[in-house]
């Protein structure tokens, strides 16, 4: 007979399962650790585990037989096949009431179709985000879950235990929502990455080559930014890279190759905002700028073939050029987390969930790779108004963007005619100026498509009514099928 002696399992032990393990047990619960290559848990055991209450599982029926009841099993495996296997392998040792947690990276539908299946077997699933990266997971991540409600009340108290901790001492992790919500939320939380390290990267290369700055001058630019409305994890490390020296003394950063990858989460959430109609603009430029850096043999031809505007050195005031470079900055984050929680928004409305977007806000304050000082703003706001249509109507970030919008223009403007690329810069500009404009040429695009393919259009006076014109009188009076895309 096996006694039940742990307060939950974990599946995988790789880096990330192996710190969260250590968390938890840091934090007084007893976890049982299972890898599916068994001499793995034998050596986490005798290793890093080694002086700990963590105890270990050869086979699932043990992993499952040393869980207390509730059973609460996390799975940390790579997304896909992996997870669902896992799935397959606990049922027949779980019953109902039992609850499988997934803190990988899987794909929302997925967590989605898993937690229905699920619900009919009277377990509980629950997809759940981590962010923080391995030193998050060992000392505290973000953790975003989401799926069967049931279920929050018994994995609450590990979980908000282990989560890091926000400035003013709140867990950042809070329950996200239903069904496959807490891995919608971590999808476009690593959207709204890609968008911040997009933004970075490009006032770094107006620093490093429009204004000529050295990269320890650059750095000193980010640690000033780093004290002030900027204040983040993602500014804060990349002056530290800025700084940071090779065998030679020159700056590595320098002897990187400009090529980016990318694992997908930034391509789901442009994809997603596609599907939904929503213009999280942004997050896909930054994908794109991705996709084109990957080009390199082609840029390098390029560079021989195609010119741009002759080269000048800055002749401006440089204080004032830099304190609007981060006033830019400032503004165009703000519009990248503006269209994720609009994106939040309507999937929420789409699929029936009921987010918690203060606590959103709050989870991502803390261990997460997007943490910054102003996500307790985002709280605030809707914390103020649960109904908040949009981030950019809220009064201090109204102020923000109005205050930072002449510095804002001057940037882009000045990156343009110097010809250095600012695709995410630019597009939050444009998506804000697209946004406050009442009318936009969409009515002349309407009359187009109704000129060429009879696909109708609305009037002002009459929305909801569709009307196709006979343009050359050559056409007739039936129109096309309408549809949304």
């Amino acid at each position: 007979m096996v006694n039940a002696v742990a307060d939950i399992g974990l599946i995988g032990l790789a880096v990330m399962g192996q710190n969260l393990i250590l968390n938890m047990n840091d934090n007084g619960f007893v976890v049982c650790a299972y890898n599916r290559t068994v001499s793995k848990v034998d050596s986490f055991l005798q290793n890093e585990a080694k002086g700990t209450n963590v105890v270990g599982a050869h086979s699932i029926e043990e992993l499952c037989a040393k869980l207390k009841r509730p059973r609460k099993v996390m799975i940390l495996v790579k997304a896909g096949s992996a997870v669902d296997s896992f799935i397959d392998q606990l049922l027949p040792f779980l019953e109902k009431g039992d609850i499988i947690i997934d803190g990988g990276n899987s794909h929302f539908p997925d967590t989605i179709r898993r937690c229905a299946a699920l619900e009919k077997t009277g377990v509980l699933y629950v997809g759940s985000g981590v962010s923080g990266g391995e030193e998050g997971a060992r000392t505290g991540p973000s953790l975003m879950p989401g799926g069967n409600p049931a279920a929050w009340p018994a994995i609450k108290p590990i979980f908000q235990a282990i989560a890091a901790k926000a400035p003013d001492g709140a867990p950042c992790c809070d329950w996200v929502g239903e069904s496959g919500s807490g891995h919608y939320v971590k999808m476009v939380h690593n959207g709204i990455e890609y968008g911040d390290m997009q933004l970075i990267c490009e006032v770094y290369h107006i620093m490093h080559v429009g204004l000529g700055l050295s990269s320890d001058a650059i750095a000193d630019v980010f640690e000033e930014w780093n004290k002030g409305e900027l204040d983040s994890y993602l500014i804060e490390i990349t002056r530290d890279i800025l700084r940071f020296k090779d065998t030679k003394g020159k700056p590595l950063v320098e002897s990187i190759r400009d090529t980016a990858g990318q694992k997908g989460t930034g391509k789901w959430t442009g994809i997603d905002s596609l599907d939904r109609g929503i213009p999280v603009t942004l997050i896909g430029e930054a994908v794109y700028a991705r996709c084109l850096s990957a080009l390199k043999d082609e840029r390098v031809r390029a560079s021989k073939i195609l010119s741009g505007p002759p080269k000048r050195k800055f002749t401006g005031d440089l204080k004032l050029f830099l304190d609007q470079l981060g006033q830019a900055l400032y503004a165009s984050k703000i519009v990248s987390y503006a269209q994720g929680f609009m994106l939040m928004r309507q999937a929420a409305s789409d699929l029936n969930w009921h987010m918690n977007y203060a606590g959103i806000a709050l989870m991502w304050r803390g261990g997460c790779i997007i943490r910054s000082a102003f996500l307790g703003k985002i709280r605030e706001a809707y914390d103020n108004n649960q109904k908040l249509e949009n981030l950019l109507f809220d009064s201090f970030f109204q102020e923000a963007t109005e205050k930072a919008q002449d510095a804002w223009r001057s940037v882009v403007s000045q990156a343009v005619l110097m010809g250095i690329p600012t695709p995410a810069l630019s597009t939050a500009l444009n998506f804000y100026d697209g946004l406050r404009h009442e009318m936009l040429p969409a009515n002349l695009l309407q009359a187009q498509r109704d000129y060429f393919g009879a696909h109708t259009y609305e009037l002002l006076a009459d929305p909801g009514k569709h009307v196709h014109t006979n343009w050359t009188g050559r056409g007739g009076n039936v129109s096309a099928s309408n549809y949304d895309a």
